[in-house]
């Protein structure tokens, strides 16, 4: 049985840098019972799973784990705005209350030897009240069982027994990774105290104090000879921990922490270095630029946060509710149920799914969809939540909760795609983390080997040149801009109408060499209407209609609406004793007594009717009544109006083979496959022959090509579960398309897949720019520093001037 997991949301309120992000995201993953942890560091969001049985220790150990690395960051919970404040020593007490009835498991951390682990395994098997101890020494874990009595007494003998025979070792609680006995009140205390020291708001006031200092002393210095040494050195050190107090606190309490390589520990010890070959103008001013840069990349960040929010400005901010005297009142969307009745005002959103039940208006559909041309609704017709009311008033009954509405789920799509990174964004991740202990290390290589080697150089020099190499190296234009690029894809994207659930779908639109489509809903409208009823001479047409109509009554095929579209009369299910649905063939039905058989040539070969196959352009539903052929319906789908550009587009964009896939008829198939110029039709498929062929195909591809499959999300899951990239068309107001596809077609144009492949080339192009800028800028000024011909001013541009300008180049895809 596999273990059950609780997914969590974890706002980091005043995480302000992508590296400390990246640092939590580990920090929270390294904690035993805890899987899928990441950080959106666009939306300041941590998401996370738990062992459900574990839940409340491990989110103690989450929040003192986050506490640890980032103490300035408010978490609160994303759901409700709640401040997340758990008592460790309360969860502990409540949790050893359960945990000590029977069994456990202890990590034995810094077990070294199975000689040791045998010895513990025999100690603790010695005491009273403890049954079938067991020690894994290759996964470090010592189980054991309890008798009911003295549990906690019990405890404390198995700790003192390991402490006794090997005292390295610190047992932890395997489910929670919490040291075995350890006083959680003190530290939770603590924790408290950490959580509530906030980044300073007056940082401008700060800084401005800083540049008068600096200014004054460099004046003094300048005009003033007669200024004592000691006096001068005094106003510098003023002005630089008036500048930087809060940089150097940072990277004394990450040292502490073991998180020695950030940017807070390579710009103290590169300005300490300025300072230690009396460069203290530079020292100041480096910090000052550090800062300033910092202020300028919080504020482009913070813009591309906005920018990406302002295009999913889709969820409403309240809904007018109808009441039982006719009067409204204005509540909040997540307060309707199913069945109330709301009231949608000219230039108000929809707040809810819904059917209109009283008025007509024009409905801007562009935030779901991007089209600007308005869609008209009237009673009878669906509207979704997003949509904007441009006319008349309506009246709307809600038909799912606000939690299941379209808006709910696009959002949540939209916010949680950057938890599928893009490869890219995963290589530039682990590239950040070697490379700024490499760049720490040729620094120190630097300070000592050159003016070992070069003559006339003094070791003041090659700390100064080392200091150089310290500023540049932070790896934040990198680690920053790159997640914004995909992330502004990604808006990008969901402001055309696509929905594209990760970075790494994004990405893999550039790889793409195989697209294979569904026919019926993808290419064509799956609008189908009946064009011709030919009966034999033992029955009529309307008797055929009306039987066919009866025996598909509980389908929800399109062909199936068609028929009892046209028949057009109600449908009495009394009359209607027994219905089979036989996939891939039709259905069997019993009306008025009579067996009736309604599908394709397959379905008649099965039951072994005689029949005589029709070759018209059209699909073909066959009647059979009592065993006895009946007839055919022939019935015609139109192709969509952009479907032929689509694929034109396709083509353009570097797509090789474009397949199509149907369970249709060959003549219709191939009438609209070389209507519309695609390469390879494979037609009288069966849902399971679809599987097959789709096999066939990712056989062919090479290593690299991607395969998509295009269908409506729906009859199609397992061929879509199957392709590197699975997109569905139909997605607005289908919640199958939206749960089984990898990227949506909001508005089912088969023209959108070349706008989402045109955002991918552009998302990739911006991003491989901001990697090739970041790493060409920083190595020119490396090789600079290493030869001194690059100061510190040049060296902190590399850094925080780069940044800026990656960030606002990655937010171009906004405007593609």
């Amino acid at each position: 049985m596999s273990e059950k997991k609780k997914s969590h949301q974890w706002l980091l309120e005043g995480i302000d840098c992508a590296n400390c992000a990246a640092k939590v995201e580990r920090g929270v993953a390294s904690i035993p019972g805890v899987t899928e942890s990441n950080v959106n560091f666009m939306t300041e969001t941590l998401r996370f799973e738990v062992a459900d049985d574990q839940e409340n220790l491990i989110l103690v150990n989450i929040q003192e784990k986050i506490n640890k690395l980032e103490p300035d960051v408010t978490l609160k919970n994303k759901a409700d705005g709640q401040l997340i404040n758990m008592n460790p020593a309360i969860v502990l007490e409540s949790h050893s209350k359960e945990d000590e009835e029977s069994h456990h498991e202890w990590l034995l951390e810094g077990i070294d030897c199975a000689n040791c682990a045998a010895k513990i395994e025999n100690g603790v098997a010695e005491i009273d009240g403890v049954i079938n101890s067991n020690v894994n020494y290759m996964t470090q874990t010592l189980s054991f069982d309890l008798v009911a009595e003295n549990d906690a007494k019990t405890l404390s003998s198995v700790k003192t027994k390991i402490k006794k025979l090997e005292p390295d070792i610190i047992p932890l609680i395997k489910a929670t990774g919490q040291e075995v006995g350890e006083d959680r009140g003190l530290q939770s205390e603590k924790s408290g105290q950490k959580q509530n020291h906030k980044r300073p708001e007056n940082l401008g006031i700060n800084l401005t104090i800083g540049r008068l200092i600096l200014a004054v002393s460099v004046l003094l210095l300048a005009s003033f000879a007669p200024i004592t040494p000691s006096l001068s050195f005094g106003l510098f050190v003023v002005a630089y921990l008036v500048a930087g107090y809060d940089v150097i606190w940072r990277a004394v309490r990450n040292i502490f922490n073991g998180q020695v390589f950030d940017e807070n520990f390579l710009m103290t010890i590169a300005t300490l270095a300025a300072f230690y070959v009396q460069e203290y103008p530079e020292a100041v001013a480096v910090m000052l630029f550090y800062q300033v840069g910092e202020v300028f990349q919080d504020v482009a960040v913070n813009k591309s946060r906005r920018s990406i929010a302002d295009l999913m400005d889709i969820r409403p901010d309240y809904a007018n509710i109808k009441l039982a005297d006719g009067s409204t009142r204005q509540v909040s969307p997540e307060s309707i149920k199913v069945g109330d009745t709301i009231l949608v005002r000219p230039g108000e959103k929809v707040p809810l799914d819904g059917k209109v039940v009283g008025g007509s208006s024009a409905m801007d559909t562009s935030a779901l969809t991007g089209e600007s041309m308005p869609r008209s609704v009237k009673e009878g017709d669906d509207v979704l939540s997003g949509f904007i009311n441009k006319s008349g008033l309506l009246e709307v009954v809600v038909e799912k909760p606000f939690s299941e509405s379209t808006v709910t789920k696009i959002l949540e799509l939209v916010e949680n795609a950057s938890s599928r990174k893009a490869p890219t964004e995963q290589f530039i991740t682990k590239f950040a983390r070697y490379y700024t202990p490499i760049v720490v290390i040729l620094a120190v290589l630097l300070a000592v080997l050159l003016p070992l080697t070069i003559p006339g150089m003094t070791f003041n020099d090659g700390v100064y040149r080392a200091a150089i190499f310290l500023v540049i190296s932070c790896p934040c234009a990198l680690v920053v801009s790159i997640p914004v690029g995909f992330f502004g894809g990604i808006g990008a994207s969901s402001r055309k109408g696509i929905l594209v659930k990760g970075g790494n779908f994004l990405e893999g639109l550039n790889y793409v060499k195989y697209v294979i489509m569904d026919k019926t809903g993808t290419l064509t409208k799956g609008e189908f209407e009946i064009t011709d009823i030919q009966s034999t001479p033992e029955f009529n047409n309307e008797e055929l209609l009306e039987l066919a109509a009866y025996a598909e009554t509980h389908s929800s095929h399109p062909i199936a609406v068609s028929i009892k579209e046209h028949y057009g009369k109600e449908i009495d299910e009394r009359r209607i004793d027994e219905y089979n649905d036989l996939s891939g063939h039709g259905v069997q039905a019993v009306v008025d007594g009579k067996e009736i058989l309604a599908g394709n040539a397959k379905l008649m070969a099965k039951y072994g009717i005689p029949f005589k196959e029709v070759e018209e352009v059209g699909t073909v539903v066959y009647l059979a009544i009592e065993g006895a052929y009946a007839g055919y319906l022939l019935i015609a789908d139109t192709i969509k109006d952009d479907a032929a550009e689509g694929i034109a587009l396709m083509k353009e964009k570097g797509v090789e083979h474009i397949i199509m896939l149907t369970g249709d008829s060959k003549a219709v198939a191939e009438a609209v496959g070389n209507k519309l110029g695609i390469d390879e039709i494979h037609s009288e498929l069966l849902p399971q022959d679809k599987v097959e062929k789709m096999e066939e195909i990712m056989a062919r591809k090479n290593k690299k090509d991607k395969v998509v499959f295009v269908g409506d999300g729906i009859n199609d899951t397992p061929v879509l579960a199957r392709s590197d990239i699975g997109i569905a068309m139909g997605g607005l107001g289908s919640d199958a398309a939206i749960e089984a596809a990898d990227i949506v077609i909001m508005d089912d144009k088969p023209s959108k897949i070349g706008t989402a492949m045109q955002v991918a080339k552009d998302t990739r192009q911006i991003v491989w720019q901001n990697i090739i800028l970041a790493l060409a800028i920083k190595g020119v000024f490396l090789v600079l520093g290493a030869f001194g011909v690059a100061s510190m001013w040049e060296a902190v541009f590399a850094d925080v001037g780069v940044t800026v300008i990656a960030v606002l180049n990655a937010m171009r895809v906004l405007r593609k």
